[in-house]
């Protein structure tokens, strides 16, 4: 083995064989394989994103409507009958934080909890989470329960 038979590793190299307009001997000179006029073949073409050559773009085609309000608070909803069967099925009692509704799959890691008045609740728990309807509040205050807002 000599420096006149090395070679680099299969895969090694991924720059292309030919290099592009370095003059007609190269093969490749003059136009560099991009064509006669045309933005393609002129330096610093970029296709514009959605450019569909001309025809109108699907995102000008598409009707448009409505509003969406980028300061929206998302809140998962939680009834009380949900928490009530909680209660019944013995996996919750005392009180209620975040790390339970988790736990017990009514919301998600990130997700801000509402605690909503659908259904009755019966015995006295401690509940914690983001907001509560007024109706909800009420209910839980009326059995003996606390409602914490966090």
């Amino acid at each position: 083995m000599n420096l006149s038979n090395l070679k680099p590793e299969d895969g090694s190299i991924h720059n292309p064989k030919k290099r592009l307009g370095r003059g007609q001997g190269s093969g490749k000179g003059g136009t560099a394989a991009r064509g006669h006029k045309g933005a393609k073949s002129r330096s610093g073409y970029s296709k514009k994103l959605g450019f569909e050559g001309g025809q109108m773009p699907l995102q000008r085609r598409v009707p448009k409507f409505g509003f969406n309000n980028i300061n929206r608070v998302e809140y998962q909803g939680v009834n009380l009958d949900k928490i009530q069967s909680l209660v019944d099925n013995k996996k919750v009692k005392g009180s209620m934080d975040i790390q339970s509704f988790i736990d017990n799959g009514l919301s998600k890691k990130n997700d801000l909890v509402k605690i909503l008045a659908n259904g009755t609740i019966s015995v006295p728990l401690k509940i914690s989470a983001h907001k509560f309807s007024s109706a909800a509040k009420l209910a839980i205050e009326k059995c003996g329960g606390e409602a914490i807002i966090l």
